[in-house]
């Protein structure tokens, strides 16, 4: 059975700083490509950022500079590192697994930015 957890959210301040994490199980975590989604309330969920089996990585626009994204093969873990938060960037955050012709989804973790 294949299951994604998100952790990490939370409450923080405009300006903080949120690491969330996503372990994996049931799947050959090496091989497949990894990424993040958001949806804000009353918006259509959107890409964040992805990380391929070979390590490359790619942001949209909106959180070049300001989010990391990364992962561990040994932990079977993919991580997003957000720094310099703003109100915009509230959102429920989910991780995937997309490869060998499936994809697959976590639960989502909340994420709040308000002071």
């Amino acid at each position: 059975q294949v299951q994604l957890v998100e952790s990490g959210g939370g409450l923080v301040q405009p300006g903080g700083s949120l690491r969330l994490s996503c372990a994996a199980s049931g799947i050959s975590f090496s091989i497949y490509t990894l990424g993040w989604y958001r949806q804000a309330p009353g918006k259509q969920r959107e890409l964040v950022a992805t990380i391929t089996s070979g390590g490359r990585t790619t942001y949209v626009d909106f959180v070049k500079g300001r989010f990391t994204i990364s992962s561990d093969n040994a932990k079977k873990t993919v991580y997003l590192q957000m720094n310099s938060l703003n109100p915009e960037d509230t959102a429920v955050y989910y991780c995937y697994a997309r490869g060998l012709g499936n994809t697959y989804w976590g639960q989502g973790t909340q994420v709040t930015v308000s002071s």
